[in-house]
């Protein structure tokens, strides 16, 4: 890792104290961070003079972020991909897991496969991107339809069946509903042989830039590997792969 260079860390401690706190003034600044009050000024001057400050109003001595730092934002937000983005991720989560990982969005009421990272164990789970399953038999359908109000859940199933794959699959609306609400108080959601009957799985949501979920993330284990002890230590896994592609994509709240 090459050396910090101590004044930009500096200059991007100034700029993060904005991220909290709309408007501030150089006395504030330099009581927050602890530096002398000239090399704030310096600092200060600095980031006005380039855009990522401006005053915050005509004769003002606070300032608040300028327009150049939206410009940079904008201009990443412009390039995000979330494939790409969720199999680099992906590949870290598989790699620390030695086992598949997957991330997908829904489509009404499935989920579509985006990404795949396959277990290096020679027992793995079947699959492939572009696959589709109903969303209410896996983890990462569960983690997906969590994020909707009940109305939006109602809406979007109507009078459909819900359609098992296995025997432990979620077949009544009254059933899916408890379980989504259990999903969205945890932040992971859990399935057991509901979609593969040898397969079992956790997944957590992934949030955008506009706190929205638009993807998921899931590990999927064979249940002859699968415990407890595994269970747990992937829940946290899998929460924190979500965490990191969400921040990936721009979020910056307090789930991630």
């Amino acid at each position: 890792m090459a050396r910090a260079v101590p004044a930009v860390e500096r200059a991007f401690d100034v700029l993060e104290l904005f991220l909290d706190t709309p408007e501030l003034s150089a006395p504030e600044i330099t009581a927050q961070l602890g530096l002398p009050r000239t090399t704030v000024h310096e600092l200060v001057g600095t980031l006005a003079d380039r855009g990522y400050l401006m005053p915050a109003g005509r004769g003002s001595n606070r300032y608040r972020l300028g327009v150049r730092g939206f410009q940079l934002g904008s201009a990443y937000a412009e390039r995000l991909d979330l494939t790409r983005e969720g199999q680099l991720v992906a590949e870290d989560v598989a790699e620390r897991c030695q086992e598949t990982v997957h991330v997908g969005v829904r489509d009404g009421v499935d989920v579509l496969y985006v990404v795949k990272v396959d277990s290096s164990h020679p027992v793995r789970m079947v699959s492939a991107v572009g696959r589709r399953l109903p969303a209410h038999c896996t983890a990462l359908g569960k983690a997906l339809l969590a994020s909707l109000s009940r109305s939006e859940l109602d809406e979007l199933y109507g009078n459909r069946r819900l359609e098992a794959m296995t025997e432990r699959s979620i077949t009544t609306r009254k059933a899916l509903r408890k379980e989504l609400d259990a999903v969205a108080k945890d932040g992971v959601a859990g399935e057991y042989c509901e979609s593969n009957e040898a397969v079992a799985c956790v997944a957590a949501p992934v949030y955008d830039r506009a706190d929205q979920v638009v993807a998921a993330m899931s590990i999927s284990v064979p249940i002859l590997r699968w415990n407890d002890e595994t269970e747990a230590a992937l829940r946290d896994l899998v929460r924190e792969g979500a965490g990191t592609l969400s921040e990936r994509l721009g979020y910056i709240g307090s789930r991630a």
